[in-house]
């Protein structure tokens, strides 16, 4: 393999790979649970020729650029790669002549350092799945380097990577909510509140103490990792007008509710 100053002018770097179904044993929160940690990395000394290469070979469409120290300083991407050859073949006339592409020699002399993209957009190992979503987003990418503290490069997380948690089997959603969230804010129900998850609609019925929580318990659900939708049919607690007279009951009128009671004119007053 070609080298540069001791370093691979094209690397791999490789912290051990998971496999989805380990990392589904705990629920996934953040990026260092779904990314994919062995991924290709280029050395900023790297040919045009090498890295459209080992970008086909590894069928992926963009790699981060490492310094000499490993840290992620840009990211080539295919788009970078065509911006560059649609550059030289709109060269006037007498500029660029002879062979072209990615084997001719000026194409050989363009290193990634020239071609990419600085600085590199980069999430963190703990940034929580919503942030690194958000980032994609803002920035319009597909995938993100994974950085730590120094900037060393961790491993790559994609759009299909964040995709993960929605993989998630639902008798697991559903066992995560009843023992993680419901606990919680209902301890003291009279009835335990039902979860049914279907594809990962989750619905929850019952009757609970405090009303005033069931928002509070839509939010936390919806939040919880493989959930698509929540459907909400929780209730308060049954009123008892016999014991709770001030209550309205909506199977019967309490009494003197109905109709306002006068005194005859002339009785009774002083």
């Amino acid at each position: 393999m070609p080298s540069e100053g001791g370093w691979p002018i094209l690397g791999v770097s490789d912290h051990g790979c998971r496999t989805l179904e380990v990392a589904m044993t705990g629920t996934p929160h953040v990026v260092s649970d779904v990314m994919t940690q062995t991924v290709l990395a280029l050395r900023h000394g790297a040919a045009f020729k090498d890295i459209v290469k080992a970008l086909q070979r590894w069928q992926v469409s963009a790699a981060p650029v490492l310094d000499d120290d490993g840290r992620v300083v840009g990211v080539v991407s295919e788009a970078d790669l065509l911006h560059k050859e649609e550059a030289r073949t709109a060269a006037p006339a007498g500029h660029g002549q002879g062979r072209s592409g990615p084997d001719s020699p000026e194409s050989a002399s363009v290193t990634a350092a020239a071609l990419m993209t600085t600085p590199a957009i980069t999430v963190r190992p703990e940034a929580p799945l919503p942030e690194a979503a958000r980032t994609m987003a803002r920035h319009g990418v597909k995938r993100l380097p994974v950085v730590d503290a120094d900037g060393l490069l961790q491993g790559v997380v994609s759009r299909a990577d964040l995709l993960k948690v929605f993989l998630r089997g639902d008798e697991d959603i559903a066992e995560e909510i009843r023992r993680q969230i419901l606990p919680h804010l209902f301890p003291d129900s009279a009835e335990p509140v039902r979860v049914l998850v279907r594809d990962g609609v989750v619905t929850l019925t019952g009757r609970v103490p405090d009303t005033a929580l069931i928002p509070v318990a839509v939010g936390w659900v919806r939040g919880v990792d493989g959930v698509v939708a929540v459907e909400c049919a929780l209730a308060g607690p049954p009123r008892r007008p016999d014991l709770d007279p001030d209550l309205p009951d909506a199977g019967r009128v309490p009494p003197h509710r109905g109709r306002a009671h006068r005194l005859p004119e002339g009785s009774g007053g002083s």
